[in-house]
């Protein structure tokens, strides 16, 4: 099991619907200090509205910015882009940068670029995905939420949430966008950004290794806290288990799921005159966190996740986890982006004595319940473990 995870570059995608003001924000940021070390993967420099203050020098399409951070243009291809990019600082044709960030201009879905940072083995080795940024216009967003499923999925699947133009919306619209963002992806702190203006390390360093500090910060990555709920208690029965690499052992599998927020009650989905609005994407969107106290052996989860992700993939909208596996005394981390699972990875310690594995699960129209229910039919399909000397 790799420990690369330490040693890839972060790589964070801010994303958001159209006139969320991406382009705004980022030519803020551009000009921080902090994004020094910093390399900016942007559509085309024409949608920033680069000005000549900021640029320090220019070589072909890559563009030296006065705060110290690199810019340049994805030419149609991101992997080429971010291949270039890489090269060049390899062979120190330009300043080394130590973090990238991909602005998704013009890209309504946030998934293709996702994929690419996940499955392009050139990419994924160099490279690991940091955090996923999500702007959300104040004054329209709530018309884009129920009129718009993909600006759903990027609120969804984000790490951050930034409200922005907050300045030119009423404060009672800005407040009850705040609460569907919060009951569409509770995982997510949501910040506000007037002009573009918000510092670089609320939206960066969201991911499970601080550069700066050189740690993991878990609870940061995963805010499992932030789906508790009710708890109800099961024992699953794994039978015969596969050992992570060889080996046959027998668990019960104690297992507790967090109801998290799963979005079916009407409630949520009614306007003022009390009807039911329909319009209301957020309902086929369901975000929970599964806990588990037995260790899991690595064949049983590999297994459950690859069928999640053959059969379901489309509906995994993003799956996060810590995970103890038998025979592996470090923390078991494991990432997917709907068919697409990040080679699994250990950080050097568990956040807490408890060692119970937490997995984050963001879907669409794919409930706890079938989620739960492919783990058992997987586990009583295994056969009888054989009985212990």
């Amino acid at each position: 099991m790799s420990e690369q995870i330490d040693r890839r570059i972060p790589v964070s995608v801010i994303t958001g619907f159209l006139g969320a003001g991406k382009s705004t924000l980022l030519n803020r940021l551009l000009r921080h200090p902090d994004m020094g070390e910093t390399a900016v993967i942007v559509n085309e420099f024409g949608e920033i509205g680069l000005d000549h203050a900021l640029i320090a020098s220019s070589k072909e399409d890559t563009i030296l910015l006065s705060s110290g951070c690199l810019c340049c243009t994805v030419r149609g291809d991101l992997v080429n882009t971010f291949r270039d990019l890489t090269a060049k600082r390899d062979a120190g044709e330009i300043k080394p940068f130590k973090r990238v960030v991909i602005e998704t201009t013009g890209l309504a879905d946030p998934a293709p670029v996702l994929h690419t940072l996940m499955s392009d083995p050139v990419v994924a080795e160099r490279c690991r995905l940091e955090s996923v940024v999500t702007l959300v216009d104040a004054v329209n967003g709530s018309g884009t939420l129920d009129h718009h499923t993909e600006a759903v999925k990027q609120a969804a699947v984000a790490d951050r949430l930034v409200l922005t133009k907050v300045d030119l919306a009423e404060q009672k619209s800005v407040q009850q966008l705040r609460h569907r963002l919060q009951h569409l992806n509770p995982g997510a702190p949501v910040f506000t950004a007037i002009g573009g203006d918000i510092a670089p390390n609320q939206l960066f360093n969201a991911g499970l290794y601080d550069p700066k500090t050189k740690s993991f910060n878990v609870q940061n990555w995963l805010r499992a806290e932030a789906y508790g709920g009710d708890h109800h208690h099961h024992d699953h029965d794994h039978g015969h288990d596969h050992g992570y690499d060889h080996g046959h052992d027998h668990h019960d599998h104690d297992h507790h799921h967090d109801h998290g927020h799963e979005h079916h009650d009407h409630e949520h989905f009614q306007t003022a005159e009390g009807k039911l609005d329909v319009n209301r994407h957020d309902a086929s969107i369901t975000s929970f966190c599964l806990t588990f106290d037995q260790p899991f052996e690595w064949n049983t989860l590999a297994t459950w996740l690859d069928l999640l992700a053959a059969y379901r993939g489309d509906n995994l909208l993003r799956v996060k986890g810590l995970v103890n596996v038998t025979g592996v005394d470090r923390p078991v981390v494991i990432h997917g982006v709907q068919h697409l699972f990040h080679p699994p990875a250990t950080i050097p310690a568990w956040p807490d004595d408890s060692r119970q594995s937490r997995i984050v699960f963001i879907t669409r129209d794919l409930n706890r319940e079938v989620i739960e229910q492919t783990l058992t039919a997987l586990q009583q399909a295994e056969p009888s473990a054989p009985p212990q000397a």
